[in-house]
């Protein structure tokens, strides 16, 4: 026979609960106070000159964020400045993020812009190359390579040397359903983004002490400029139709044969960007339309 548990709410709780003190850094203010989710966060997106990082600006500056966009193109980081709601508070700057000295001054630039250190940092920068592997060259390897990791470990250094400081922030890194996975004429491109993977995890495991969170959004094939030009290049390199590519390469294992939106990558941007605490931080967030599973 079962016994009827009652829970006697007149005794007190042998343990006090607190909230993290990450949590209290991160919203010093009452979230039902603020006007957005990112209110007065300074956010810095690198490659928003375009495609995901524009999207994302765009999302990070409804919810009241201050958003840096950081694009190798300054006039296409201007245009995106454009477009943002509240233009006035958000900074346009010319990145090329695999610049060391590039990547150091445009974080000084940014914490001398705004008198305090950046809060969240979107490593979205990236290029893509189709050949295979027998038939790359080392300057294509190198390229892609350095656009997608050794500039997500430049803004990730110059990121943790001004979260450290505010012991806070978060980093969150795109990556790809290719962090996870390979497929044929990418290998540049799937080589860099396990690394990224990696590269995240370490920081989530060095960087939880100083209130510091990491995560990766992986996402599907999304219509972006980057994803467009793959198009006509695979079908050349496969002898089929353009068509082909889309329904037969690209989209063949989803679950329903649609692309991926930049709204839906954003959506998993600001998830990550607006958690409270450390409870996320060293995961990947796969945005795929059921792709990949895991």
């Amino acid at each position: 026979m079962f016994k009827r548990c009652v829970l006697n709410t007149t005794q007190k709780l042998s343990t006090t609960i607190t909230t993290p003190k990450a949590t209290q850094r991160f919203f010093s203010t009452s979230q039902a106070a603020m006007a957005g989710k990112l209110e007065g966060k300074v956010c810095l997106v690198t490659g928003a000159g375009s495609g995901i990082g524009k999207g994302v600006a765009q999302l990070f500056a409804k919810e009241g964020g201050k958003v840096v966009v950081g694009d190798l193109n300054l006039h296409a980081a201007q245009e995106t400045i454009k477009s943002l709601q509240n233009s006035s508070q958000h900074l346009a700057l010319a990145m090329d993020v695999t610049k060391e000295q590039v990547v150091v001054d445009s974080f000084s630039q940014i914490k001398s812009h705004y008198g305090k250190s950046v809060d969240v940092v979107i490593c979205n920068a990236g290029v893509q190359h189709i050949d295979p592997i027998d038939k790359l060259s080392f300057d294509n390897w190198r390229k892609i390579v350095s656009v997608h990791l050794d500039a997500a470990f430049l803004c990730t250094r110059e990121s943790l040397k001004q979260m450290y400081e505010q012991q806070q922030g978060k980093i969150i890194y795109i990556g790809s359903v290719h962090s996870k996975l390979a497929s044929p004429l990418k290998a540049p491109y799937v080589s860099a983004k396990h690394g990224v993977l990696g590269l995240c995890r370490a920081v989530a495991k060095e960087g939880a002490k100083k209130g510091v969170a990491a995560n990766v959004v992986c996402p599907g094939f999304v219509l972006t400029p980057l994803v467009e030009k793959q198009i006509p290049e695979q079908a050349k390199e496969f002898g089929i139709t353009e068509q082909e590519v889309v329904k037969n390469i690209m989209l063949k294992d989803t679950v329903d044969g649609e692309f991926t939106t930049i709204e839906d990558v954003a959506q998993a941007c600001l998830f990550f960007a607006a958690h409270p605490n450390n409870a996320m931080t060293g995961q990947s967030l796969i945005v795929s339309h059921g792709w990949y599973m895991q």
